[in-house]
């Protein structure tokens, strides 16, 4: 076979399933130094016993490879030096890295290797429990297309910085960052299609996060024509009087799949900014809304008469206890929704089975615009 069509075979084995390969004949005792991916799997890498012999297993393996190395995904505890993950970035760097992961397990955070920042054809970069200080030299990653970032902390004010010094990025995934951002920190970022961020953010580590429907959230949006995905977290935000009645200043056309996590359906204010958020998605065809678990049982009704016509197809809820303001979203969904084609319903687990039973005929008297909707219920 072509040296490509085995490389292609090897990178799709677990990363000791195809070093194991060395015993099938002669001919392939070294045809896994063709890797071009490296994935540490727990199941593996981690099972060794000591930090010597991990430190031993990654600097051979890289000695070892004799072509481009393409990927690159490792997580790392206290046992393992900084120091050496500095210099295998900078060997990577030189291999043509184009997927890079590097996590650590524990905290506190530390300093991430400086080298990293000379993986200039980088394409996909995910990194989890660091302390980011950019070099002086570091000039920007052209190449990069996707971003993670999970508990990362920023020196004070560079998020703007790095975020602008990625020009082609179209997909953000941001997870209890520890540095303060504002919105117009993503200006920049014209070529963005996917969000995926918690609120903590835009606020204060330790303080609950006050939004309204012209706050951080909905201002982001603005700078982000060319959005088609957008995931909100909401783990601890505290929604204010007011902020509901305002009006966005433009509608989204290009948002097409909005995906809602900790929301109160039978939050007033909660629901009515959710909404207001909807409104402006003329587009809009995927709805995902996981509700938090709230101990309070109904709240005044919510008014979904400011609403027109939506373009939803699909509607998933999770973790519904069966209210009645939940209800009433249904229906106002189903109404209002001629091309909607399924919606999903997961309840509470402690909701018990007549209660969905009672939950479920409600929703058959529901009248719905698209008659042949799929409703399940799990």
């Amino acid at each position: 076979m072509p040296d490509k069509v085995v490389t292609n075979i090897l990178d799709r084995l677990p990363l000791p399933h195809a070093m194991r390969t060395s015993v099938l004949s002669r001919k392939w005792r070294f045809k896994w130094t063709m890797l071009s991916q490296l994935v540490f799997y727990d199941s593996y890498f981690w099972n060794l016993r000591k930090d010597e012999n991990r430190l031993r297993v990654i600097s051979r393996l890289l000695l070892h490879l004799r072509g481009p190395i393409t990927k690159f995904v490792l997580y790392i505890d206290d046992g393992l030096n900084v120091e050496d993950l500095n210099h295998w970035t900078m060997f990577l760097s030189r291999k043509g890295i184009k997927d890079l992961t590097i996590g650590k397990r524990n905290k506190p955070l530390v300093k991430l290797p400086t080298h990293l920042f000379t993986c200039l054809e980088l394409k996909h970069l995910k990194l989890s429990n660091w302390c980011i200080q950019l070099p002086t030299t570091f000039h920007g990653f052209p190449n990069l297309l996707s971003l993670e970032l999970l508990q990362v902390n920023f020196e004070s004010g560079k998020f703007e910085e790095f975020i602008t010094l990625c020009p082609v990025l179209e997909i953000l995934k941001m997870s209890d960052l520890r540095s303060k951002v504002k919105p117009d920190d993503f200006a920049k970022l014209a070529n963005l299609k996917t969000l995926s961020l918690t609120t903590t953010p835009f606020s204060d580590i330790d303080e609950p996060i006050t939004i309204t429907s012209s706050n951080a959230i909905f201002e982001l949006l603005g700078f982000l024509p060319k959005l088609q995905e957008l995931q909100l977290s909401f783990p601890r935000c505290k929604f204010t009087e007011g902020g509901s009645k305002k009006r966005f200043p433009d509608a989204f056309p290009c948002l097409k799949s909005l995906i809602l996590y900790d929301v109160d359906v039978d939050s007033v204010i909660m629901v009515s900014c959710v909404f207001e958020l909807i409104r402006h998605l003329p587009n809009l065809q995927t709805l995902v809304i996981l509700a938090c678990d709230q101990k309070k049982n109904c709240s005044p009704e919510v008014d979904y008469n400011t609403m027109g016509p939506l373009q939803l197809r699909s509607v998933m809820f999770n973790c519904l206890k069966g209210s009645e303001n939940e209800l009433r979203l249904i229906k106002y969904l189903l109404a209002c929704s001629p091309f909607l084609k399924k919606i999903e319903i997961y309840f509470q687990n402690s909701i018990k089975r007549h209660e969905q039973s009672m939950f479920a005929t409600k929703l058959l008297k529901i009248q719905r615009a698209y008659p042949e909707v799929d409703i399940s219920l799990y």
